[in-house]
């Protein structure tokens, strides 16, 4: 495997944690949100990686294949003067837990750290070919 292709598999996993932290960021954006005039909350969205395997072109990396939502029911709290509150009085709220968000919001930047922590490492290493090709 050339020392290039490194860049790639990192490269598309460093595109794909951003697209995670994205969706992190619109679940945590909208974590108390009421339903809307609809009566359908906000449902919490997770990313599906899929790996691309080293194939004909060499390429191999990580991608989004999806993104799905959660569908379990949303919190539903009394307050029947809230003015989203339905006919029994009950506000529906989004089915997003902030605290797996978090947790998810910092593996996905830990990930992210790691691959351009890869790419730095590669950048470095190939640095000191090209110094010893150059007899310095």
């Amino acid at each position: 495997m050339s020392m290039f292709k490194i860049f790639n598999v990192s490269g598309s996993a460093v595109s794909a944690q951003t697209q995670r932290l994205n969706i992190v960021a619109s679940n945590l954006a909208n974590a108390d949100s009421v339903a809307g005039p609809d009566r359908q909350p906000y449902k919490a969205r997770q990313v599906v990686f899929s790996t691309t395997p080293m194939g004909e072109m060499g390429t191999a990396g990580v991608s989004v294949s999806q993104i799905t939502e959660d569908n379990t029911p949303g919190r539903r709290l009394h307050d029947p003067k809230h003015p989203q509150a339905d006919a029994e009085g009950y506000v529906t709220y989004s089915n997003v837990n902030a605290v797996e968000e978090m947790v998810n919001m910092i593996s996905a930047s830990r990930s992210y750290q790691n691959n351009v922590e890869v790419m730095n490492t590669a950048k470095t290493l190939l640095m000191k070919t090209l110094q010893m090709g150059q007899g310095g």
